[in-house]
């Protein structure tokens, strides 16, 4: 909320944004089970397994018939980028909860939280990278009405 309120008072909001993809990805990602388009369990973060010490996928099991229109085709969009694992069970379906963090874990496998959290900085820094790279290096493409001209 600080970065927020600093990036629009300071008139630099669009520079601030650049610096919150991975945030604002997480954001979009869950807006399916957020606006209850898909159902949203109480707790999406990922699965603990004590025995190995490790995290896995979340996931949420419901009926088809749960389903309306557009949340039959949000999930055929996000199937379709692998973005999550849809599991057919009879008249059930289960999926992986719409997280950034599970989309991880979906990519490369289960893997112990310091790992998880090491991963997700190391994201955070790509994505501030390239938002330095588009801000200073790469402005004339995504920034209108540059110094007046």
């Amino acid at each position: 909320m600080t970065f927020a309120v600093l990036g629009i008072l300071g008139h630099f909001s669009k520079t601030m944004m650049l610096f919150f993809i991975p945030q604002i990805f997480n954001f979009l990602l869950s807006i399916p089970q957020l606006f209850k388009f898909i159902p949203c369990p109480r707790h999406r973060l990922p699965r603990l397994h004590p025995e190995k010490d490790v995290l896995t996928m979340s996931t949420v099991v419901f009926k088809a018939s749960d389903l309306n229109v557009v949340g039959r085709l949000i999930l055929v969009i996000l199937k379709t980028f692998g973005l999550t694992k849809v599991i057919y069970k009879e008249e059930d379906i289960i999926i992986t909860n719409l997280t950034i963090l599970n989309v991880v874990l979906r990519f490369s496998g289960e893997m112990h939280e310091q790992r998880l959290t090491t991963v997700m900085l190391l994201i955070q820094v790509v994505c501030s990278v390239l938002g330095f790279l588009i801000r200073y290096q790469f402005v004339y493409l995504f920034y209108d009405n540059l110094f007046g001209q």
